[in-house]
């Protein structure tokens, strides 16, 4: 180390002095780079800078840019990176790293701006800034992805797989992207990319909606296992019991805000037996404050947050807690941290509510379930255990604030028609359960279908999909969101709530079913398409669980004829609420606590 300080001091006097060469000064700040003396490769570059006049300076300002940015200096970086374009305003390098400092900073609409102006600046052919050309295009589809301007983000991300096909992570979301517009087919032809290709690179959460095969499902999440996940970490905890008087349990998730996690699961993490348990939540959620955000943290004993830490030192400090049973609450969803995870934390690891599917994660051990949603014949299509509820997986929660019902007509329903309703996120629905619910508008003169206005993309295209089919668009009526005591005032007003398939309603199903709207769902092989199955077995309702498509537009066309039976329905659904194990919470609690002081017990 001697040895290279003295060799700093020999280069920034020669910088000082002006007699550093400028290919030595990169020779010599990679070398301090390498050695972990990042800051005083910063301090040669200030000083060469200072004392130096070359036709290469843009470069050196470049250069020490990436040096700050690597340090955590945004503010130095992006002054640098300013400079740099100052002198050279066709440098493409530091538009690219400006977007990624102002996105840092939150400053989307000036991040979406540098890259774009890659975009109109660096041609295609060019085989020195193509790389960045195609990094450019996909930060902007990944960004307007995130800020729901679907249509720009399908655009870039088009582009970039024209330029270059093979990028498994690009498909993935264009994929995804084509299901949040109801593009169909979502498996469309882009030149140069073959159809294996695209399904190979399909995400275990879009896969949800384009297939129930528990198998296929199982192979999207061993493939994102595989390529994405680092393998061989060492493991944390041990693999015997710690002994404590009250078992720890910790759930971690980034969703502890509005979210349907969050909504469902406040009151279970409330009801634990504190004289038995202790529990934890270790949180990453972006999201601002809210009530329900307030609530949770109020519901843990020890609620940390961790999204400054690395996994690592997130799991270590999880193993520091002794925890004996961590739920994630992610799977495979936006957000997840699955690393963390792989370094086994806990002795005991289970996955709960985040991805309605396999999470193929070796680091999971079961999967809270109930013999509807997983019968034991299709258990072998999971990567975990099968954690069997005796009444039904999901929990929920019984505090939740409603509104009172709106009118039909400030809902822009008619008055007289039969309201038909699916407020399921528009990625779920599939052509051909939208061609059975066409059938079923057709079949019922004057009804209408009422859905969520997830974004204008897809109210366009299944409005246009419904002229297809010869019906009247109007006959859909889309519902702007609204705060969840709003959303769920709403569900007063219709009269049958049609499911997806193959991703059913989960929470959405929940939600209906509280508020005492029937729910005909269309039963399959997946965990996905057997969720609202699964909440109808425990509210004593086969006759609205069905298993193919016409039996499913039958019952419908069926149902909507004959009102009264709809007004049956809801009377059981009144009386399921106050009287029914689907929405008792505390025995909910109490059966999932058994389970745990049982695995708990199988340590020792």
């Amino acid at each position: 180390m001697p040895g290279i300080e003295n060799q700093f001091a020999t280069s920034v006097l020669g910088a000082w002095q002006g007699k550093l060469e400028f290919n030595r000064l990169l020779e010599e700040a990679e070398k301090l780079e390498k050695n972990g003396l990042a800051p005083l490769a910063a301090v040669l570059y200030q000083t060469w800078l200072q004392r130096n006049q070359t036709p290469y300076n843009h470069i050196a300002l470049f250069n020490l840019g990436t040096v700050l940015f690597n340090q955590a200096d945004l503010a130095g970086a992006k002054e640098a990176y300013l400079q740099a374009v100052k002198l050279a305003p066709a440098f493409v390098q530091p538009h690219f790293n400006l977007g990624l400092i102002h996105e840092r900073e939150g400053n989307i609409d000036a991040a979406v701006n540098e890259w774009r102006w890659i975009d109109d600046h660096v041609t295609p052919n060019s085989p020195e800034h193509r790389p960045l050309l195609l990094l450019a295009l996909n930060n902007l589809g990944r960004v307007l992805e995130n800020s729901k301007l679907y249509g720009s983000a399908l655009d870039y991300l088009t582009r970039s797989l024209a330029l270059e096909a093979r990028q498994p992570d690009v498909i993935h979301h264009w994929v995804y992207l084509r299901e949040k517009q109801c593009a169909w087919p979502v498996y469309a032809h882009i030149n140069g990319v073959g159809m294996e290709l695209v399904r190979q690179s399909t995400s275990a959460l879009a896969m949800l909606s384009l297939s129930d095969d528990p198998e296929a499902q199982l192979a999207a999440a061993r493939h994102y296992v595989e390529h994405k996940l680092s393998k061989n970490l060492p493991r944390l905890a041990p693999t015997a019991s710690y002994g404590h008087d009250k078992i720890r349990i910790a759930y971690c998730s980034s969703d502890f805000c509005l979210h349907p996690v969050a909504m469902l699961t406040a009151e279970l993490f409330e009801l634990h037996d504190r004289e038995q348990f202790e529990v934890y939540g270790y949180c990453w959620t972006q999201q601002g404050h809210s009530p329900l955000r307030q609530r949770i943290i109020d519901a843990m004993d020890h609620f940390e947050r961790i999204d400054s830490l690395t996994d690592e030192a997130a799991a270590r400090l999880i193993r520091e807690h002794e925890i004996d049973i961590l739920v994630d609450l992610h799977g495979q969803t936006l957000g997840a941290r699955a690393n963390l995870l792989a370094y086994r934390p806990a002795p005991i690891q289970i996955t709960y509510l985040g991805l309605p599917a396999t999470t193929g994660l070796p680091s999971i051990d079961y999967v809270i379930a109930d013999r509807f949603l997983i019968p034991e014949e299709y258990a072998c299509y999971y990567s975990e255990k099968p954690l069997y509820m005796p009444d039904v997986y999901q929990v929920s929660d019984r505090q939740r604030k409603i509104n009172p019902a709106p009118s039909r007509e400030s809902c822009k329903l008619p008055a007289e028609a039969f309201v038909f309703c699916s407020f399921n996120n528009n990625y779920k629905y599939t052509p051909e359960l939208f061609e059975a619910w066409m059938n079923i508008l057709r079949r019922v003169p004057d009804s209408v279908l009422w859905l969520l206005a997830d974004n204008p993309w897809s109210e366009i295209n299944l409005k246009n999909h419904a002229k297809n089919f010869g019906i009247d668009p109007h006959r859909l009526i889309f519902a702007s969101r609204v705060a969840p005591e709003d959303y769920l005032a709403r569900y007063a007003v219709a009269d049958l709530f049609l499911d997806s398939f193959p991703f059913n309603a989960g929470t959405t199903a929940n939600d209906a079913l509280w508020m005492g709207l029937p729910v005909l769902t269309l039963t399959g092989r997946s965990f996905a398409s057997r969720m609202a199955g699964a909440l109808l077995t425990a509210a004593e309702l086969p006759e609205l669980i069905t298993y193919d498509l016409l039996s499913y537009e039958n019952k419908a066309v069926e149902l909507a004829q004959t009102p009264d039976r709809c007004s049956r329905l809801k009377a059981h659904l009144q009386k399921v609420k106050t009287d029914g194990v689907l929405f008792d919470t505390p025995r909910f609690v109490r059966n999932l606590e058994q389970q745990f002081k049982q695995l708990v017990a199988e340590l020792n």
